[in-house]
């Protein structure tokens, strides 16, 4: 029996209840307005039900009787073991062995769906992150987004969204001019110049160029910017999307910013689309020659320029194009990954999301993630002044580095240490989750040596404490994701995960799976497994939200 169908037979319960004390009138109650909750101590039972307490007042009732009738009814429910009344009127819920270990069975046949839900069904989103300037390579805080934006759309996903990985190439601008006078610098074997990126990498980009483009020098300079900018570009983007492949983050969209300056058939570009469409929307207005969107409507610290007297485009211009492109694309919800250094671009884009006509608390959600600290960590020997996100995965491994990127708020700064993080003792979180996993597959194959199989399933034999807390935990893993979905954080899942892997090896340690000796193989054996498989089930759907392995041997 699961918190739904736990629900239903409350509604059931209600309805006479309800009927007696308010005759005529509907209950106006459905099961998702039902909401229960695992008692702090399990003592007190399986679930915990404050409806008695919600539903007093218009039932003209006090708490503690209109709870004990309750409960009087939900102990007649077949699988509910008692109900008893407790504190001002809360519920205490028990179930029966057979009702409880019941959920072995469904998770193991749900498997990989297991922990879906549908919590964010019919919701559109756009999450964009990362999107680091495609002249360097990705370093330690675009590292911390990776792994945190990705999380975020496979929570989505699992809880019934319609969402997209998005990277925002800023491949247009001062600093693409910039990256192409480091490279012919580089290339000529001059410094690098004022304003330039220095680094070996610039380097061996200009090395790759050189080898494209053998003739590159000879060419009048306007021609070797061009040339040098392309390439190197190509290269450096190559080397980025490798990076993220590398670390389990597969990108959905890579939006590229110039496509929001190229100018179509009709001869207007994206932002010059966006302008008109601002205007109709009655948010902008011109002064002094220039083109402004007053954005302080929307709780912005100052209206923005959208375009400047001499007829530039802001950045604000681009902002505010892509913001309406991806509306134009069907995402109603987008969400901006930022790092700690843009809390100005705030009020800036929910100031944009309220001048084109959106709801700014609703349709834009912006994340400011905090720095992140590595100790003993040296900077890039390529790029000089910035830690790399590939020499980190080298260093400490993927799992590893994910997993703790992952287990804290995205607000919280970082300090990682990499020597535990490397360490193959229950100390080091993601260790003692991938263990747990691991030791479930162990089991299993010690189970099919011995002739423990599946072949039977008596979940009133689950009758063990330890088994009674992990049913109790495995029950909750939807409940987890899709919460975690909601509030877009994914440590969520990896506190969850260690909760379950401490109750899994207390229940290893206490129950058994295969007979001792000479003991017959009897049910509560064979229904032990489908518990054990149920466990690692849920251990490897876990991981696979935060996007790290769930190894069989460890």
């Amino acid at each position: 029996m699961n918190p739904e169908t736990l629900a239903q037979a409350l509604l059931a319960v209600l309805a006479p209840i309800a009927a007696e004390r308010r005759p005529g009138e509907p209950l106006g109650l459905s099961a998702s307005d039902i909401v229960f909750e695992r008692p702090r101590n399990r003592d007190h039972g399986d679930w915990a039900s404050n409806i008695a307490m919600r539903l007093a007042k218009p039932f003209g009732s006090n708490p503690r009787e209109l709870a004990q009738q309750i409960a009087d009814g939900l102990a007649t429910v077949d699988g509910v073991s008692s109900a008893e009344v407790a504190g001002p009127g809360f519920i205490n819920i028990r179930l029966d062995a057979a009702a409880a270990g019941a959920l072995a069975k469904t998770i193991v046949d749900a498997g990989d769906a297991y922990g879906h839900n549908d919590s964010q069904q019919g919701v559109s989103v756009n999450v964009e992150f990362v999107s680091a300037n495609p002249t360097g390579p990705l370093h330690i805080g675009h590292t911390r987004w990776a792994a945190l934006g990705d999380s975020i759309v496979r929570l989505l996903l699992a809880s019934g969204a319609n969402a997209v990985r998005e990277y925002y190439i800023n491949d247009a601008g001062a600093q693409m001019e910039r990256f192409a006078i480091s490279i012919v610098a580089a290339a000529k074997g001059e410094p690098t110049p004022e304003g330039g990126y220095p680094g070996e990498y610039i380097t061996a980009l200009a090395a790759r160029v050189i080898e494209a483009r053998p003739d590159l020098l000879d060419l009048p300079l306007e021609e070797q910017l061009v040339v040098a900018r392309d390439l190197a570009y190509e290269y450096q983007l190559a080397e980025i999307k490798g990076s993220l492949e590398r670390f389990n983050v597969p990108f959905d969209v890579w939006f590229s910013e110039r496509t929001l300056h190229t100018k179509g058939e009709d001869g207007t570009s994206l932002i010059d689309q966006a302008v008109d469409r601002l205007r109709e929307q009655g948010h902008v207005f011109d002064e002094d020659g220039a083109v402004w969107v007053r954005t302080t409507d929307f709780g912005d610290d100052k209206d923005r320029v959208i375009r400047r007297s001499n007829g530039e485009y802001t950045y604000f211009a681009a902002d505010a194009a892509y913001y309406l492109n991806k509306g134009d694309r069907g995402f109603e919800n987008k969400i901006y990954l930022l790092g700690a250094d843009h809390h100005g671009y705030v009020h800036r884009l929910k100031a944009v999301a309220g001048a084109a006509g959106d709801d700014p608390e609703k349709n834009i959600e912006v994340l400011i993630g905090q720095l992140v600290s590595i100790r003993g960590a040296r900077l890039s020997k390529r790029a000089g002044n910035i830690i790399e996100m590939d020499d980190l995965q080298a260093w400490i491994g993927t799992d590893a580095l994910r997993y703790a990127l992952e287990r804290s708020p995205a607000d919280s700064p970082l300090d990682l240490d990499p020597e535990l993080l490397q360490k193959r003792t229950n100390d080091n979180p993601v260790f003692y989750v991938q263990y747990a996993h691991a030791r479930t597959h162990n089991v299993a194959r010690n189970a099919a040596d011995s002739g423990v199989d599946r072949s039977e399933f008596a979940p009133e034999t689950l009758t063990h404490e330890t088994e009674a807390a992990l049913l109790g935990a495995l029950q909750e893993f939807p409940r987890i994701v899709g919460f975690a979905a909601e509030i877009r954080e994914p440590h969520r899942v990896a506190r969850y995960l260690e909760e379950l892997a401490g109750l899994y090896h207390r229940w290893y340690d206490n129950c058994r799976v295969i007979p001792q000796g000479d003991d017959p193989i009897e049910s509560v054996h064979r229904t032990r497994l489908w518990l054990n498989d149920a466990a690692g089930q849920v251990l490897r759907n876990g991981l696979a939200l935060l996007g790290v392995s769930a190894p069989e041997r460890m």
